[in-house]
């Protein structure tokens, strides 16, 4: 078995979810109705019922194919951020957009640069294509963007930056962003990765979008998965000029993005009350969250997304150990030794009911 398919593509080491409830419940003997999953950075009050009613009548459809270029989301997103619609891509979750943008613009032995620390599918959309990575060190667990524009060679043809960062947490500001882009060689393509954009507190916002006139190798990839509260349907976008939207589009896959998910991000996009009732309770959640890791003197990085990451131990099994001491009493959280961060779990903030039993947990994990 082991001669088949192209050896970059046998190193891969697949990508590892947050464990599922029911998994977890079948594993531990435990209620699913009592288990606390804070491990993937879901939006903990589920899909927006505005999303829920456009499923419900486009479900009367569903015998017939999506639209396959997403007319009516693709000009909710047009509007939203004052683009055309040819300056949209559409994506099965921003995973997709992510590795259709590696599958454009990067051929076998090229170079693709991105951060250390940063989310695991830069990695493995660069190996899916025989990528070499040129992985820069971050500073503070976060981008070091001087570095990054440095560490780009002759063959370097894409950069990854993740603003907020995931596995994380850091952001870059808008200004640093900007002054990294005009050092990028106008042939390199970047994609500004902000799956976590909706959490920014006002005072850190920037519509990033608008660059995208000034830099034609800029891709700005979003996601409905988070803020939103639609991961189970799995939609992203980008937004890029026209001659990088029509090479994404010429390999991207038909049908990508589902009539239900369509009908339900284009609900949700404009559902302004659902937004800011999650960032009051991210907001609310982080403090309740780092309040308890100062009160149990544990190292964390602050966070711009809806999730922290915290140091649990001093040794590389310590956040294996008390990740299975969590399962144990019904929580999930997301051990991160895949990121080179064994001593760490990463907590997604919930409801504050959720974030207390968690914290509950982790201090009878601790001992």
């Amino acid at each position: 078995m082991s001669t088949f398919g192209p050896e970059y593509v046998r190193a891969i080491a697949p990508y590892q979810a947050g464990k599922p409830i029911a998994e977890v419940a079948r594993e531990y003997g435990l209620d699913e109705a009592n288990i606390v999953k804070l491990a993937s950075n879901e939006n903990p009050f589920g899909i927006p019922e505005s999303s829920r009613a456009a499923m419900l009548e486009a479900a009367a459809d569903l015998g017939r194919y999506p639209d396959a270029n997403g007319f009516e989301l693709k000009t909710a997103l047009a509007k939203r951020y004052d683009v055309p619609l040819d300056w949209i891509t559409l994506g099965n979750g921003s995973n997709d957009i992510l590795e259709i943008a590696a599958h454009a613009f990067v051929q076998k032995g090229e170079a693709v640069v991105y951060s250390q620390y940063s989310f695991a599918v830069y990695a493995l959309a660069t190996q899916g294509v025989g990528g070499r990575a040129i992985v820069v060190p971050a500073v503070d667990y976060g981008h070091d963007l001087d570095a990054m524009a440095a560490a780009i060679d002759a063959d370097t043809r894409l950069v990854y930056v993740a603003n907020p960062n995931n596995p994380t947490g850091t952001f870059i500001p808008a200004a640093q962003i900007e002054a990294f882009l005009q050092k990028v060689p106008a042939h390199v393509i970047v994609v500004l990765d902000e799956a976590y954009n909706e959490y920014l507190a006002p005072e850190h916002g920037f519509e990033s979008s608008a660059w995208v006139r000034t830099y034609p190798n800029l891709i700005v990839s979003r996601t409905f998965s988070k803020a939103y509260g639609l991961a189970g349907l799995r939609v992203g976008f980008a937004i890029a000029q026209p001659a990088v939207t029509d090479l994404m589009n010429r390999i991207r896959q038909p049908f990508n993005v589902n009539s239900l998910a369509q009908a339900a991000a284009v609900a949700a996009l404009n559902d302004t009350a659902f937004l800011e009732q999650g960032a009051r309770n991210n907001a609310d959640g982080y403090r309740q969250m780092i309040a308890a890791f100062e009160e149990l003197g544990l190292e964390y990085v602050p966070s711009f997304g809806n999730f922290v990451l915290v140091r649990v131990g001093d040794d590389d099994g310590a956040g294996a150990r008390v990740n299975v001491a969590l399962l144990k009493q019904g929580v999930i959280v997301r051990p991160v030794g895949n990121y080179g961060l064994p001593q760490w779990l990463r907590i997604s903030i919930g409801l504050p009911q959720e974030n207390a039993a968690f914290i509950e947990a982790l201090k009878k994990a601790l001992g």
